[in-house]
């Protein structure tokens, strides 16, 4: 069941966060097609990720999932909204369309990112704080689908995903909380995080405004009981359900 805990704050809040939201909407008429075209704007947008601390404590907490059905090209999109401190489910969304951006690694947001964005204009609640099942600054032009949709939404993400892309590390400690860095050069870019003991970790790095210390205490907060986050796993079983109802 979800809790309701929208207020006219919020409501009033939501409406001002979907009047900044039109520049995207207008972006997004204009969305690459091509390998090449969705480099030049990943090469350009990556300057604009900003690692600053967050100005609260996040609230509210969402996870973002995109499933697809290769044989038909459907995809769904679903955003999950839990609250932070009791991770209890207070809102949901899901879209529904085409895939509309070739496979290409590293260029996930192009592919993932509208769909995204569409089901987010779908909340009643606007969430303090995106955790992506997918890569922030740990990719190899430092612009994954965590910093894509922190920039587009103006809110703080973070990446949280199940397999290395980018970078060099060694594997954390076997307990709980207990991490390591995934280095760029010299330059850290993100962190192994083992949120079980036990467990094989995930690869945690900043989105968009948060620190990557903030970024590992969020994801492993959101971790009580299994590896990933609950946001992830909200989102991962609603759009299962969803892609199996569509898919018939």
């Amino acid at each position: 069941m979800i809790t309701a805990i929208v207020n006219s704050h919020e409501q009033l809040r939501f409406r001002d966060y979907h009047t900044q939201f039109e520049p995207m909407l207008n972006e997004l008429k204009n969305w690459p097609k091509t390998e090449r075209d969705a480099l030049d704007l990943q090469a350009r947008l990556a300057a604009e990720v900003r690692a600053v601390p967050l100005n609260k404590p996040p609230e509210t907490i969402a996870g973002v999932d995109v499933a697809y059905n290769d044989a038909t090209g459907l995809l769904i999109a679903a955003i999950t909204v839990l609250d932070a401190k009791t991770l209890n489910l207070v809102d949901q969304a899901v879209f529904e369309g085409k895939v509309d951006f070739p496979y290409v690694p590293g260029l996930f947001s192009f592919r993932e990112l509208p769909p995204a964005l569409e089901a987010d204009r779908q909340l009643k609640i606007r969430p303090d704080l995106y955790i992506c099942d997918g890569h922030g600054l740990a990719h190899p032009r430092h612009f994954g689908l965590a910093c894509h949709l922190g920039l587009a939404l103006d809110t703080p993400a973070i990446g949280c995903a199940k397999t290395h892309l980018y970078g060099t590390s060694c594997p954390p400690g076997e307990l709980r909380g207990e991490k390591a860095p995934i280095l760029d050069g010299d330059t850290q870019i993100g962190a192994v995080l083992r949120t079980q003991t036990g467990v094989k970790p995930v690869y945690v790095s900043i989105g968009h405004l948060i620190t990557l210390d903030e970024a590992v205490a969020v994801t492993l907060n959101a971790s009580p009981k299994y590896r990933l986050p609950e946001t992830t796993r909200s989102a991962d079983q609603l759009v299962r359900q969803r892609l199996k109802q569509a898919s018939g």
